[in-house]
């Protein structure tokens, strides 16, 4: 048995900090600011690494990335969007539909690439450590490897918009998935014009970024927040077929 390698633990340096922090600040949901420009494939290959570094439970590394270029692919998905987008749009109420129908919710024809993001619910086997009791711990893996890449993306130029309006089956039918292979993330990655200074959402009047401090518990459950939602936040009972993505 090769003897483990180790290295030391402890904080970045400053600089290489303040940049880890500043992606992450930075990072937002692209919808309408992409140029034509292509993406370089160095770089393309360096976010894809970038999300394939992600942790996953086992190191059953469920994921995998469909780079979507072809033009037919793509008008198949933004027909399958503009169907689940006017069915989402009547799940709210008719005070909230107007501001619904402005809001940009992809870029699928204007980013120059495609990516789906996908998890294969068999990867590692019947049984895969860490996941014999939460059977769903594959799909957060996977979200672990959507973070990383659009962390990675913002880090080189590169803007990425998650769409997450569509039926299942309908990805699955265009993208010819088998059955154990579930559509996690379908993202338009291409270079963008400007970035909004925070969530878009935010900036539309949709709704705002909550404290901090409403969401920190200490030891154990301690109940919703007292403080009223805000006003441009969506109504009880009313679904958000959104996701909270357009950050």
């Amino acid at each position: 048995m090769q003897p483990i390698q180790t290295r030391p633990a402890g904080p970045f340096a400053p600089a290489e900090r303040a940049a880890v922090y500043r992606a992450i600040r930075e990072r937002r949901d692209v919808r309408g600011q992409f140029l034509p420009d292509p993406v370089d494939p160095a770089a393309l290959t360096r976010i894809l690494e970038a999300a394939h570094a992600a942790p996953s439970v086992g190191l059953s590394q469920p994921w995998n990335f469909i780079v979507i270029r072809d033009p037919g692919v793509r008008e198949a998905v933004r027909a399958a969007f503009d169907r689940a987008n006017a069915e989402a749009r009547e799940m709210f109420g008719e005070a909230r539909r107007a501001l619904y129908s402005e809001l940009k919710l992809q870029g699928i024809r204007e980013a120059p690439l495609n990516l789906c993001v996908t998890c294969d619910r068999t990867r590692g086997g019947p049984t895969v450590l860490g996941r014999t009791h939460d059977l769903d711990t594959d799909l957060y893996s996977t979200v672990c490897a959507v973070q990383n890449l659009w962390l990675a993306a913002r880090a080189e130029g590169i803007g990425v918009g998650w769409v997450s309006i569509f039926r299942e089956g309908d990805l699955r039918e265009i993208l010819d998935l088998p059955a154990e292979v579930t559509p996690v993330a379908y993202l338009c990655l291409g270079h963008v014009r400007e970035l909004f200074d925070g969530p878009e959402l935010q900036a539309r009047g949709w709704a705002a970024r909550r404290p901090l401090a409403e969401m920190v518990f200490a030891d154990r459950w301690q109940g919703r927040s007292a403080t009223p939602p805000a006003p441009s936040a969506p109504a009880a009972g009313e679904a958000d077929p959104i996701g909270g993505r357009g950050a």
